[in-house]
């Protein structure tokens, strides 16, 4: 009868799942390594290093990135982006093995997750309120606070006591729905996907074969993940419910839709599988998509296990940054009290400068003299609006920031980039990678001429 055959639809025979246990080393007794000690360095090296020059020049209000220490000590985070009922949370409850269980997420071919919910390690099972979670300044989520309460109650995170989740964060996002308006989601949806694209270590970006619709939405995420391309996996998800000759033209599609979206010499990563925990359907390239998968699997136990790695050169990164910002902001004071006289109009006089920064070679010496990479340089845009709020009155000049028992905020900063972190980096096995972070890749530069310091 009818009913029996839907019966019998609904209950697939489910795949072995050995490989993923495996590949992602989930059976091994082994403890954790410990990295508490190179975490606890770190953190001494951005409070006392990077932090004062940080808060001197109010980097948060140009980039809005303040790093707290919840972040620090953070677990690497993968994001799942992509349309709607794409089968991001089924790949998230087959990975985890949460299907038929109470904590599996919710599935469905309508639009189902409209939460950015984050799966995370706990003793027992539990959700948590997103409003809590932005108030415990021990999780690394409480910068999310500046979206408003629209978006806290669109964020939910979910304990579950699973042994991979000891190790890594996964966030699964509401789909992008192609012709829906930002303001109908009631919160800056961009913005948001924007703080955890800024935050994650691998970013899956997950397609449906059969509706590859790549409209405005899309493309908007995708100028979101510029500058991120080494982190995006894309995913042909649900690969077997195509023939191999169709599947083949999707993939082709595939490409050429996103070709003009991501502009770099090597080509992203494509996985072709499907992550659930169904068998493959009969007559498709079952041996294929499993590779494809365990492919997938080794490339996420690799962020997994280079966590420490990419969070020491995530805080200098940060710390570059940091730099090039207080070098810039310095510059722009010099130059305005060089300007200034006794008869001069502090206002006109340093709308002058702002306005047209290149007329008094701001940035230009900027690169000149610090060995700054022009590609690091920070908007000159962005610094209109950064003065509009900060008089530039309100800073000191890079040469009075220093005190006897201190030190100088810029040598500190400077000895964390070229000394500090490429020393804690070599201390945790990268000393044999010894290029890894020389400065003529970063630009961090020799230590710059001081004009400052009297020889």
């Amino acid at each position: 009868s009818p009913p029996e055959e839907v019966e019998d639809a609904s209950e697939p025979t489910k795949r072995d799942r050995s490989h993923l246990e495996n590949t992602l080393k989930l059976n091994e007794e082994k403890p954790a390594d410990d990295v508490s000690g190179v975490l606890q360095r770190l953190r001494k090296i951005y409070h006392s290093s990077i932090k004062p020059l940080e808060h001197s020049y109010r980097y948060n209000e140009l980039r809005q990135h303040e790093i707290t220490d919840g972040e620090i000590t953070s677990k690497p985070m993968v994001l799942f982006l992509g349309p709607w009922s794409v089968g991001k949370s089924s790949m998230i409850n087959y990975l985890l093995g949460l299907d038929n269980t109470p904590y599996q997420l919710y599935t469905g071919a309508e639009p189902t997750t409209s939460e950015f919910t984050v799966i995370m390690h706990g003793p027992k099972l539990k959700t948590i309120e997103g409003i809590v979670m932005a108030a415990d300044s021990t999780r690394s989520f409480s910068p999310l606070e500046k979206f408003g309460q629209n978006f806290l109650e669109k964020l939910i995170g979910i304990e579950v006591p699973h042994k991979l989740l000891e190790r890594v964060t996964f966030v699964d996002t509401p789909g992008i729905i192609e012709n829906r308006k930002q303001q109908e989601r009631g919160y800056p949806f961009n913005d948001v996907c924007q703080w955890f694209i800024d935050r994650a270590d691998l970013i899956f970006v997950v397609f449906d074969p059969t509706k590859l619709d790549v409209g405005l939405e899309l493309e908007m995420l995708f100028r979101q993940l510029k500058g991120r391309e080494s982190q995006i996996r894309i995913i042909l998800n649900k690969a077997d419910s195509l023939a191999t000759q169709e599947l083949m033209r999707v993939y082709g599609a595939l490409f050429w839709s996103l070709a003009p979206l991501i502009n770099v010499t090597e080509p992203p990563r494509v996985y072709v599988s499907s992550f659930w925990p169904h068998e493959y359907h009969p007559e498709t390239h079952k041996d294929l998509f499993l590779k494809e998968e365990i492919s997938l699997l080794e490339d996420l136990n690799q962020v997994i296990e280079n966590r420490m790695e990419n969070k020491i050169a995530f805080i200098r990164q940060h710390a570059i940054r940091v730099r090039i910002h207080a070098l810039l902001v310095d510059r722009y004071l010099q130059t305005y009290k060089d300007k200034m006289t006794f008869f001069s109009d502090g206002e006109l006089v340093f709308r002058d400068i702002v306005e047209d920064p290149d007329r008094f070679f701001i940035f230009k010496s900027i690169l000149a003299k610090t060995n700054v990479s022009k590609f690091d340089l920070p908007n000159r845009e962005a610094y209109k609006d950064f003065f509009g709020i900060n008089p530039i009155t309100s800073f000191k000049l890079l040469s009075q920031q220093c005190s006897y028992m201190g030190g100088c905020f810029l040598e500190k900063i400077e000895k964390a980039i070229t000394r500090e972190l490429p020393d804690l980096l070599g201390s945790i096995g990268l000393g044999k990678k010894p290029n890894v972070l020389s400065c003529d890749v970063t630009g961090c530069g020799e230590t710059p001429k001081n004009r400052y310091r009297k020889p």
